[in-house]
């Protein structure tokens, strides 16, 4: 009998990347990419939106790592397991933050299929990764 396929991760761009051009970038490496906008409204609290990409599986891409250190936040991360890969770095530009994932894309992809949730990894523009706790 075959084995069953997983199937392939969803990435959840939160709407601090702005959003097109990383969708971009990550469409065109192959990646399934689902834009916060296309979820949820502008505005929606993190703490559902961190709920719900857990419950889905997704892997959350953003730059905001005060989900680390908001309470609340940091709690839906925890318990529901989230897998998150922030830029730490402020002032990226669009056209920065697509080439930092779509050039992370493995990397991004091996953590994820390979350490068990809740984790977060800051990406660094050279494309090292950090475990955040």
């Amino acid at each position: 009998m075959p084995r069953k396929r997983k199937p392939e991760p969803v990435f959840f761009l939160d709407a601090s990347l702005g959003g097109k051009l990383v969708a971009q970038a990550l469409r065109a490496a192959g990646a399934a990419v689902i834009l916060h906008n296309e979820v949820f409204v502008p505005g929606t609290p993190d703490i559902e939106w961190l709920a719900e990409a857990g419950r889905r599986g997704w892997i959350v891409l953003t730059k905001d790592e005060a989900i680390r250190r908001n309470p609340l936040e940091k709690q839906m991360f925890c318990e529901h397991r989230v897998r998150v890969f922030v830029l730490t770095r402020k002032n990226l530009r669009g056209e920065e933050m697509a080439r930092i994932f779509a050039t992370a894309l493995r990397g991004i992809l091996k953590r994820a299929r390979g350490i068990p949730p809740p984790f977060m990894f800051s990406i660094a523009s050279s494309g090292t990764f950090t475990r955040l706790e």
